[in-house]
């Protein structure tokens, strides 16, 4: 396998690890924003959700490495 193949592949990957990743997060407002209910409370991320929330940030940096790393092979050949 060229290099072409495998970044392509993992970029699949981490993308679909991203899409999972954000659609596992929870909605902060809820509905109660639909009807101006609410209100502007800050919390910390603990346990699971402070894991998740690095989880994407790390996958995100990976999917933009692996666009750069991808044009500049394909910019070489």
């Amino acid at each position: 396998m060229d290099l072409q193949k495998i970044i392509s592949i993992a970029e699949i990957v981490i993308s679909a690890l991203l899409v999972i990743a954000i659609l596992l997060q929870q909605r902060g407002a809820g509905a109660s924003a639909i009807m101006g209910g609410g209100g502007a409370s800050y919390y910390t991320k603990r346990g699971f959700e402070k894991i998740l929330f690095v989880a994407i940030i790390i996958l995100a940096a990976l999917f933009i490495l692996g666009a750069v790393a991808s044009m500049y092979i394909t910019a070489k050949y």
